[in-house]
């Protein structure tokens, strides 16, 4: 079983405006204005919002964060259905739907008739063909391979990295170190103008080369000028591969090189020997770059924007990554005489279980021979070759409402971007022309392309200034003004002055109200600090940092082998005393399995909403506690979930 998720965001627009495509030209001043907020009951408008769902395979459910009316199906093979959000929405979350299917790892084909008013032989006008492929593989093969790999870290420490970004890296390079499988060899490279590395060579994975590794990614900072990558990576490369450990690079960057088509090319041309898995941090980073890395790479492209969190994204790809290579990936078709097949996307170059992988395709022609096609797709994994065979129907229903050829022109036009990219001259403007062509055709925005209002009546782009209409919107909480950035970093003021009027509004009002004047605004009550005061007026402020994530504090305390170890920290992070963790053990239990059983009683009791985080960490625990063939196991757990409060089956840690 799988599932989707949709995103669905809504916002006004004009009554008396509509929207077209046409080619981008220089955009014009806009006006901005306030947004008032009111309470969500007092809002002046609702939302209603109906999805009817069409798939090849059966509908089993579909969730949401938000009230949903009960699933409604269309027909007895519940490959239909309808969807609408619950009466009363209150505003205070984005709607997305789960949706849930049953036969989820069956290739499918979707056929979607063309646009009646289209001309045939363009990719509106012709049916558009979707083979999507979401994988499963054998058990025996994707074991066989869990505990081998080279992992080679390359991360970013240019000066934009500073600040959060950095902070998340570092936290992930934590989550990724814990969670390497015993008997692997790693090693971390960093790069800015220059390049540094942890070890001369990756080494074998263990507690010493773990702690070090943590204790120098601890001191990292965004403190090595630009963004040259293609020097690291030639070092890299340079390294003589290990036997039996197939090598896995994973690339940190949230910026863009100058010679991005070079970059790439060195990894196409290593990428006989590795997979490349690349993530793009913020809104700057290449996507040319990102995307060009993972495809030549045979891996996988992350982008973490906005207020994303970058960790269930690192650790997606490392999945992947501890998954077996899937080479040799074709597809053929075979369709009748007179019916002619134009591949939309670019070659596949890799597969990964629980990941889907979209094929399009553009079906020109007619045949009065057959209506069936047939694709078969062929791939080997480790060493052992499979294969799919499905059959479509070319005859679709009208009337489909062109997702599907939506979704293939927005793939052609991605894939004939990055080609522009590469052309010069006469052969990139009729890249870019293609380009046009697709984006107006099809309603899909390219980087030649935008959307501009028109008037519905005469069709003319409407002129002037945008001007944003001042619509109220729910208030979610009480406001509270934003903490100054002259609070964010330690401070001292020396005055030598008497007893002006600030300084006596502090002697009398103490420390808090002298800073309130000084700064001619309220204190912020969230503002958390130490303040030191001495009689010649030296004033000390020294922010509280916040305290850690209680996730990341028990991830730091696990050894390399899977384990925890019952002392202090362990009871700290799981907010209990020592006497408190060590007094109900089951006396037949050595400290270190009990240990290990609270962590994962904790993971699993409390942390679920981050499961994909701690997830393979966890799992080497287990692992762990196999081997050491620990006795009174459900004691322990029962004892456990009295000690932290609740009540985690034993087949739910995998025990």
């Amino acid at each position: 079983m799988c599932h989707e998720l949709y995103p669905l965001s809504y916002q006004g627009t004009p009554d008396n405006s509509a929207s077209h495509l046409f080619t981008g030209s220089e955009g014009s001043e806009v006006a901005i204005v306030k947004v008032t907020s009111v309470p969500a009951s007092l809002v002046p408008y609702s939302l209603s919002f109906s999805a009817r769902l069409s798939s090849p395979r059966p509908v089993s459910k579909v969730e949401s964060s938000c009230s949903l009316d009960p699933l409604q199906y269309l027909n007895t093979e519940q490959t239909q259905a309808t969807v609408k959000l619950a009466a009363g929405h209150k505003f205070d979350r984005d709607v997305e739907l789960l949706i849930y299917y049953k036969d989820a790892h069956q290739p499918t084909a979707v056929v979607e008739a063309g646009q009646a008013s289209a001309k045939p032989g363009t990719l509106m006008g012709d049916p558009v063909v979707m083979l999507s492929l979401y994988p499963e593989f054998p058990q025996a093969v994707m074991s066989s391979v869990a505990s081998c790999g080279e992992f080679v870290l390359l991360l970013d420490r240019s000066g934009s990295m500073q600040g959060e970004r950095m902070k998340s890296a570092k936290d992930t390079l934590l989550l990724l170190l814990k969670s390497l499988p015993m008997g692997c060899y790693f090693n971390i490279y960093s790069f800015g103008s220059s390049h540094e590395h942890i070890f001369p060579k990756s080494v074998e994975y263990s507690q010493e080369t773990m702690e070090e590794a943590l204790k120098k990614v601890g001191e990292m900072t965004a403190n090595l000028g630009g963004t040259e990558i293609l020097r690291p990576l030639k070092d890299i490369y340079s390294q003589p591969c290990i036997p039996n450990q197939p090598r896995q690079l994973f690339v940190f960057t949230d910026g863009e090189v100058g010679n991005t088509k070079e970059v790439i090319n060195l990894v196409k041309k290593n990428s006989g020997s590795h997979r490349c898995f690349s993530f793009g941090i913020g809104e700057g980073a290449s996507s040319a770059l990102i995307n060009g890395l993972a495809k030549e790479g045979g891996g996988h492209a992350q982008f973490i924007t906005g207020k994303e969190r970058m960790q269930p994204k690192v650790m997606q790809s490392l999945r992947f990554a501890l998954q077996p290579a899937v080479v040799d990936v074709s597809v053929n078709w075979d369709v009748p005489k007179g019916v002619s097949v134009t591949a939309l996307s670019p070659p596949i170059t890799a597969l990964f279980q629980g990941q889907r992988s979209l094929i399009y395709a553009q079906l020109t022609g007619q045949s009065s021979e057959a209506a069936e096609g047939c694709v078969m797709v062929k791939y080997s994994l480790a060493g052992h070759p499979s294969q799919n065979q499905l059959h479509f129907n070319l005859t679709p229903a009208e009337d489909t409402g062109l997702t599907v050829h939506r979704l293939a022109a927005r793939t052609l036009i991605r894939s004939l971007e990055m080609e522009e990219k590469e052309c010069t001259g006469e052969q990139g403007e009729g890249v870019k022309k293609k380009v046009v062509e697709v984006s107006v055709q099809s309603g899909v925005s390219s980087v030649f392309t935008a959307f501009i209002a028109v008037n519905k009546g005469d069709g003319e782009a409407i002129q002037g200034p945008l001007v944003r209409r001042n619509v109220p919107t729910p208030m979610m909480m009480a406001c509270s003004m934003p903490m100054p950035s002259m609070w964010c970093a330690k401070m001292s003021m020396d005055c030598d002055m008497g007893p002006t009027p600030m300084y006596r509004s502090a002697r009398q009002g103490g420390s808090r109200a002298f800073f309130s004047e000084m700064i001619g605004c309220g204190m912020p009550q969230q503002l958390s600090y130490d303040m030191e005061m001495n009689e010649g007026c030296s004033v000390k402020i020294s922010p509280k940092q916040p305290p850690r994530d209680p996730l990341l504090q028990l991830i730091s305390l696990q050894k390399a082998s899977g384990s925890w170890e019952l002392d202090s920290a362990l009871a700290a992070a799981l907010g209990k005393t020592s006497k408190e963790v060590e007094k109900p053990k089951p006396a037949s239990v050595n400290q270190e399995v009990w240990a290990t059983i609270l962590a994962l009683i904790w993971l699993h009791g409390s942390k679920m909403d981050a499961k994909d985080e701690w997830e393979l960490l966890a799992m080497k625990a287990v692992s762990w506690l196999r081997a050491q063939n620990a006795p009174s196991v459900t004691e322990c757990l029962e004892a456990g979930n009295t000690l932290l409060g609740f009540t985690v089956k034993k087949d739910a840690l995998g025990l």
